[in-house]
């Protein structure tokens, strides 16, 4: 062994944990999952935990099996070249093989770096031994020369996974990234897994003395993302607060130790390039590649805030492109606050520049408050005046820079528009008492102004008003704000006398008022539950933004007329007009994560139809934000309510319907009555098979329970109405005769035919389930109507299916048969599955018995007779079918497929362009491997064995 510098103990062992510590298990579980692969990386600016959380989890590991070897630790620091990062290497290897008894990895161990051939030496003895050895290399990001770590890759890649390494760092790690995480050979631990939860917060609160209620300790979560650092440094301050829950509520970068940290450990190792963008960029709460370009002057924005996001964890990107980036709250206080400090006209020139990008690129919210901001005063009411459809608030604006600073009384007085812009922006900011104050007397001035100015002043005001009604929630103020822009169209005019000035207002500018005062209203009938206003009104605001080139508001409307198709059952034009949606140019930022979320749902909603379980998962996942609202919410939960079910598990499916009906039940109508009518459905359907588990007792309760709910809605039939009862366990035939209670005649009112339609044929359905079909058919109503065209399709076509069945079971064949050939012409159109491969025992029979006799749907009706699965109650007992002890060619099972019709082999022959006789040989190869000597034998064999 070579002589060389004394190797330091303290890089060779953690440094002392700052006590007190608390444990946090799943991460110690995520790093026991990820120390079976070669690599395991902790990636996170600093202050995030990493030292701290290897050291316990190393600790733990020692303590949890003493004869074990103790993952080896290795310090990095900077300055660190090959030989000494080695030096390192080498007696961290050493003391993992002399505890391990392994002499010869321990002889192998070079003390420098190794050359080729002491490489293989070395990697071949690693392998040899009986349990990997761990190797955890804290701070890695100080490693400047890739080269240095050049001799553990390789020994990575030839211990046969003896060798396991855990690495941490902040950004720049000298390591093949993404060949480890292609090969899958690394585990990837970021700040999103390092953030504190909630419980952790409290739990190290608690350990430091402090105790806080659930709202403060949400609040810190919230301000400090879960940022280790930030939540100690808190710790350690609430303990000399007199008020701890307000100290918590007004936390910021004003706090010293913080501020101090930020510097020092978070902004001092970046890029003078790097810091200069990150306080420009604090001017937006959000930023992008071209508005750091405005804002810098630079051309490599792209570049250096990908870096930022990805390589040192400073910035939160949405994912969406072009990608939106934000600084973490804390940070983004002390940027601004640095930012504050700059002098007034370079303040200024950022706002401008700000307002600039803002405005050419479908932003004019951004860009009105930027104006203001920087004091352009005539660039903020020419926004105003000429963007004002695109300043209404469809989304929640969260502010976290304070409001711009408006102009004086007197110059207000002397502009009214200028003041009715200044009332605009101080409603978006959230002041509306103050938004108010500035509206009254601009509204008086303006009476003073000549025409055309003043009608097109008068339409500004109710604009204005319109804006303030939106954000205050007020549903009556938005209808009466509405019906006022609206009546502004003819107040207005469109064309002048030859003579005259041009007009102020336009065709264009009438668009304008029918999208927003229409979408205003839309949203208002989406809200309340009427369905049917909501998409009337949709529509016609769809095409008036359209009209007007306003795709903000066109994708408000199209992401809900989406929706409203999809409940309806239009599933095709849903699917076209929700792919549009999502079609829609992104405006260069303006996200739109409501909107996006009722376009995804509509497509989860007609996936779902199509018994497409999986890709109706996959758009229900991006539907968060829109299900905050009530309808959306609903419709999610009527989407995973039976995707649940369709799981099997039928109690959490029910539960997400019963809680979604409750959210609900202060709003009478279609969407009420759906929702009852699922909650009854996977209500029955879960006692029916209680009932095979335990007793029949079980699916009267059940009946008895959601008959008791049925009245509050609607009539069920005019001989069959419900009645709620408190504690009494009547059955839903006692019930039958009972009139629903006068109280509820508004909400009956309100019922549509297509809602009490979905009832009757939820209530027809618990009686088809519970033995009952004569009842069923009473209960039944008649989808064949004319009025029954006006039904959601869904609806009229489960109507159609236990008609059919019905049919069936009094040996109606015939009837059965051309009823489900109607419900199949009704299905066609737009690809519905669900209602035939979910629906009720005896659907198959049928579907099947239509191959026999005839369908102009044969591909289709194939197709489901496959998908649907034979009940278990009909499988031969005692065992499964035999298998076939000779399986079929694909040409067989395509030509078996046709056996089903009532094709000649003729005809088969011409559809399969193939000669006759290749037909006939193909049959008679069918006969013989199916043990059949009829075309009908063969076909009832084929499908017992689920074939065909």
């Amino acid at each position: 062994m070579s002589a060389g510098p004394p190797l330091l103990a303290s890089r060779l062992a953690p440094a002392a944990l700052p006590e007190p510590v608390v444990l946090r298990p799943r991460l110690a579980r995520l790093l026991d999952d990820g120390v079976a692969r070669p690599v395991t990386l902790l990636r996170a600016p600093a202050g995030w935990g990493k030292t701290t959380l290897l050291a316990t989890w190393r600790r733990a590991v020692a303590e949890a099996d003493p004869a074990a070897p103790v993952p080896a630790w290795v310090c990095v620091e900077a300055g660190d070249d090959s030989d000494r990062l080695w030096a390192y290497l080498a007696a961290a290897l050493r003391s993992v093989a002399d505890t391990g008894g392994d002499p010869a990895a321990v002889a192998a161990v070079p003390d420098r770096a190794p050359r080729p051939d002491e490489l293989e030496v070395l990697a071949a003895a690693l392998a040899a031994r009986e349990r990997p050895a761990v190797l955890i290399l804290d701070d890695l990001h100080r490693i400047t020369d890739p080269a240095a770590l050049t001799g553990l890759e390789f020994l990575l890649r030839h211990t046969e996974q003896r060798l396991r390494l855990v690495a941490a760092g902040r950004s720049g790690l000298p390591l093949a990234v993404q060949r480890l995480r292609l090969a899958g050979e690394l585990t990837e631990i970021g700040p999103d897994e390092l953030a504190f939860t909630g419980d952790e917060i409290a739990d190290l609160l608690t350990a430091h003395g402090v105790a806080m209620p659930v709202a403060a300790v949400r609040r810190l979560r919230e301000r400090t993302e879960g940022w280790a650092a930030a939540i100690r440094i808190a710790a350690l301050a609430l303990r000399e607060q007199p008020d701890p829950e307000r100290w918590i509520a007004q936390l910021g970068a004003d706090q010293p130790e913080l501020a101090g940290y930020l510097r020092e450990e978070v902004l001092a190792g970046l890029e003078p390039a790097d810091r200069e963008l990150l306080r420009r960029a604090a001017v937006a709460d959000t930023v992008c590649a071209g508005l750091a370009e405005a804002l810098t002057g630079g051309a490599d924005a792209e570049t250096r805030l990908s870096g930022l996001a990805e390589n040192a964890g400073l910035l939160h990107h949405d994912g969406g492109r072009p990608a939106w980036y934000r600084c973490p709250p804390l940070l983004a206080d002390l940027l601004r606050r640095e930012l504050g400090r700059l002098p007034a006209e370079e303040l200024r020139e950022l706002h401008l520049r700000a307002a600039g990008w803002y405005g050419g690129n479908g932003r004019p919210v951004d860009a009105l408050r930027h104006a203001f901001a920087g004091g352009d005063w005539t660039r903020a009411s020419d926004l105003f005046v000429t963007r004002w459809p695109e300043l209404m608030p469809y989304d929640r604006i969260v502010r976290t820079a304070a409001p711009p600073t408006l102009p004086a009384p007197e110059a207000l007085a002397a502009d009214p528009e200028l003041a009715l812009a200044a009332a605009t922006q101080r409603a978006l900011d959230g002041d509306i008492d103050a938004a108010r104050e500035l509206l009254r007397p601009a509204a008086t001035h303006g009476r003073a102004l000549p025409e055309p100015r003043r009608a097109r002043f008068g339409r500004l005001v109710a604009v204005v008003e319109l804006v303030l009604a939106q954000l205050a929630g007020d549903a009556e103020a938005v209808r009466v704000a509405a019906t006022h822009l609206l009546a502004t169209r003819t107040a207005v005019p469109t064309a002048a006398p030859a003579a005259a000035a041009a007009p102020l207002v336009d065709a264009g500018d009438d668009a304008d008022v029918r999208a927003v005062a229409g979408t205003a209203l839309a949203l208002l009938a989406l809200d309340a539950g009427d369905l049917g206003a909501a998409a009337t009104g949709f529509a016609a605001a769809l095409a008036a933004a359209r009209q007007a080139g306003r795709t903000r508001t066109e994708l408000v409307c199209a992401s809900r007329s989406a929706l409203l198709s999809a409940v309806r059952g239009e599933l095709r034009a849903a699917e076209q007009t929700a792919r549009g949606a999502l079609a829609l140019p992104p405006c260069q930022g303006w996200s739109a994560p409501v909107d996006c979320g009722y376009a995804y749902l509509a497509l989860a909603l007609v996936a779902l139809h199509r018994d497409q379980p999986a890709e109706a998962a996959a758009n229900l996942g991006l539907t968060a934000a829109a299900t905050r609202e009530p309808v959306a919410g609903a419709v999610a939960a009527w989407c995973r309510g039976y995707l649940r079910c369709d799981e099997g598990e039928l109690s959490a499916g029910h539960r997400l319907l019963v809680a979604a009906r409750a959210k609900w039940s202060d709003r009478p109508g279609e969407l009420a009555a759906w929702l009852l009518a699922a909650e009854v459905d996977l209500h029955s359907a879960h006692d029916l098979h209680a009932r095979d588990l335990h007793s029949a007792h079980d699916l009267h309760r059940a009946r008895d329970l959601h008959a008791r709910d049925l009245h509050s809605v609607r009539d069920l039939h005019r001989a069959r109405d419900l009645h709620r009862a408190r504690g009494e366990a009547q059955s839903a035939r006692d019930l039958a005769v009972a009139r629903p209670d006068p109280p509820h005649a508004r909400e009956l009112a309100a019922v549509q035919p297509g809602a009490e339609a979905a009832l009757a044929v939820a209530a027809a359905r618990v009686e088809l389930r519970s033995g009952d079909p004569r009842a069923a058919a009473r209960l039944l109503p008649d989808w064949a109507a004319a009025s029954a065209a006006d039904w959601p399709l869904p609806v009229r076509l489960d109507a159609a299916l236990l008609d059919a069945l019905l049919a069936g079971r009094t040996g109606d064949d015939r009837r059965a048969g051309r009823i489900l050939e109607q419900a199949l012409d009704l299905a066609a159109p737009d690809g519905y599955r669900r209602p035939f491969t979910r629906g009720e025992p005896g659907l198959r029979d049928l579907l099947a018995a239509r191959l026999d006799a005839g369908t102009a749907h044969w591909s289709l009706v194939s197709d489901l007779v496959r998908a649907v699965e034979v009940p278990a109650e009909r499988a031969p007992s005692g065992a499964s079918v035999t298998p076939l002890d000779e399986p079929l060619t694909e040409r067989e099972l395509t030509i078996l497929r046709y056996l089903q019709s009532i094709l000649s082999n003729v005809e088969i022959a011409a559809e399969l362009s193939v000669s006759v006789n290749t037909v006939k040989t193909h049959v008679r190869n069918i006969y013989r491997k199916l043990d059949a000597t009829r075309r009908r034998d063969a076909v009832r064999r084929a499908r017992d064995l689920h074939l065909i």
